[in-house]
């Protein structure tokens, strides 16, 4: 099996996402379909029929996350040893060499990425292109627009 990086918040995340389908929303569901059957004909009733897809939806998620959780790969960036480098977990601050601005983005796994929160994943093309490098080093990333560099300014464990 395929072992899949995750952060450890990333997994509590996705425990809580989990715990909260189990215990809220799929009871929910279930309550849903009883009523929907108390109306009667099953055949034309809208309630059921949407009741009976929530349930689908619902069941089919925890099963991807269970999924998920029991491949994953659970680092946490603290306790790695990487004497600098940019790696999984890693929080990296970039300034852009064209325009100077500066950016900090948190390396996490593919279901934990969320640019609004500046994690993005392992396998996009900045985090590739920023792996096994350190504070100082240059960074090319290929970009749509073309290429673009990066300066690396500082690398946390956090």
């Amino acid at each position: 099996m395929i072992k899949t990086p995750l952060t450890v918040a990333g997994a509590e995340k996705l425990r809580n996402e989990l715990h909260r389908l189990k215990t809220v929303e799929r009871p929910s569901v279930i309550a849903a379909i009883a009523e929907a059957r108390s109306h009667g004909d099953l055949s034309e009733n809208a309630e059921y029929d949407a009741a009976k897809e929530r349930q689908g939806f619902v069941e089919g998620r925890i099963k991807e996350i269970e999924g998920k959780i029991s491949s994953a790969q659970i680092i946490d960036p603290k306790l790695l040893d990487a004497d600098g480098r940019c790696v999984f977990g890693a929080t990296v601050e970039l300034e852009d060499m064209d325009t100077g601005q500066t950016v900090t983005y948190q390396i996490v796994g593919d279901d934990e990425a969320d640019l609004k929160e500046n994690k993005i994943s392992i396998s996009s093309p900045i985090a590739r292109a920023l792996i096994g490098k350190f504070a100082g080093d240059i960074a090319e990333v290929q970009a749509p627009g073309g290429v673009r560099e990066y300066e690396i300014i500082d690398v946390r464990y956090v």
